[in-house]
């Protein structure tokens, strides 16, 4: 039984250590001497703010293939895309169909939320955001 514990401390102290060394080859410009043996200085506020805040960036899309710019950054959850479709529209109704047919199945997929405003933007949400309809509109698309 002593046997199994001691090399089952072996086996942890291998793994202990090889994450040890993965963690600290990312921060070997602090020495032993600074910190000690047993502490690794991790950088907290490194990313914070990056993701933390809300986008709303604008899109253009004059061809099908430019509405991937707007999924990806949608996909992300921390962007508002307005998308001008106007080049689109004057340009192929087809290609203006299925791009917003692509928008409307990521927005589904995100849990987000779509609109049209005015004949030439969509504006698209992520999960944490709704768009606001007023009730003339709302009674415009029932008919």
């Amino acid at each position: 039984m002593s046997y199994s514990i001691t090399k089952l401390r072996l086996t942890m102290k291998r793994a202990f250590d090889k994450i040890k060394d993965i963690l600290t080859s990312d921060y070997n410009e602090y020495s032993d001497d600074e910190f000690g043996e047993e502490y690794i200085e991790v950088d907290t506020d490194k990313d914070k703010g990056k993701k933390s805040k809300i986008m709303v960036r604008p899109f253009t899309i004059s061809d099908f293939g430019d509405v991937k710019d707007a999924l990806d950054a949608l996909r992300e959850g921390y962007t508002i895309a307005l998308i001008n479709i106007k080049p689109l529209r004057d340009k192929d109704i087809v290609e203006l169909k299925r791009a917003v047919n692509k928008l409307k199945k990521t927005c589904d997929a995100i849990e987000g939320d779509i609109a049209g405003f005015g004949e030439d933007w969509i504006v698209v949400t992520p999960s944490f955001a709704y768009i606001h309809r007023n009730k003339q509109v709302e009674e415009v698309e029932e008919e």
